[in-house]
């Protein structure tokens, strides 16, 4: 795998905050208002995001895997090369979304729906927080809230060819959305206006849509 993979997949988490900050914020602010004083805030929002991570991890195992046993038909399907074109198409529309230029990236969100409904019941038994492992608990389940950015990122992983390569590309990606998460936490007002400002927006979905631009011309030149 591409140090270049993981380091798109870093960066793509980190420039998709302005679409965290959008569909997260709600959750985080009200994750924060139910938060015991007694315990400091900060243990809660790195339990919740690294439970978050573990899931993003586990995904990019389960479609890694189911990638590499895939590719097993290469020798009569250019199966890579497809996951590869997929994955890179993906980057462009998710880029073009998180810019404000099209929604065609939601589509992809409705598809997670049924898994998120029956997983959903259970995130309301972890509630209110009251111990870190439980704030662990509810953010593992919360890794699995639908979302395009965490479904383009995943077909990126698919397409690395090994359970361990999806594992880690999408720990990259989590990583990459921990320091905007983190923050919302904190400055979720004052966040929320400067990642939802037009030529933020713009510029870091041109740069995301940068990458899948990239990558197809690399396919290409193959």
């Amino acid at each position: 795998m591409p140090e270049v993979s993981l380091i798109s997949a870093l960066l793509v988490g980190l420039l998709g905050g302005t679409h965290c900050v959008g569909m997260c914020g709600g959750i985080v602010g009200a994750l924060s208002l139910q938060m015991p004083a007694n315990v400091p805030q900060w243990r809660f929002h790195l339990a919740y995001n690294l439970g978050r991570i573990v899931s993003y991890g586990a995904a990019g195992v389960l479609v890694g895997a189911a990638g590499a046993s895939s590719m097993m038909l290469s020798d009569m399907l250019p199966v890579k090369q497809a996951l590869y074109l997929i994955a890179n198409l993906l980057l462009v529309f998710l880029g073009l979304y998180l810019a404000g230029l099209s929604h065609a990236i939601v589509q992809l969100e409705r598809l997670g729906g049924v898994i998120w409904q029956r997983l959903q019941p259970y995130s309301k038994k972890l509630l209110p927080v009251r111990s870190v492992p439980q704030a662990f608990a509810l953010g593992a389940l919360w890794g699995w809230v639908p979302c395009g950015l965490v479904y383009s990122v995943l077909v990126a992983a698919m397409a690395s060819g090994s359970a361990a390569s999806g594992g880690m590309i999408m720990i990259a990606f989590g990583l990459g959305t921990l320091p905007n998460l983190l923050a919302m936490g904190y400055f979720a007002r004052q966040l929320k206006g400067f990642m939802q400002h037009k030529g933020v927006r713009l510029a870091a979905g041109l740069l995301v849509a940068g990458f899948g631009v990239l990558g197809l011309y690399r396919l290409a030149m193959l």
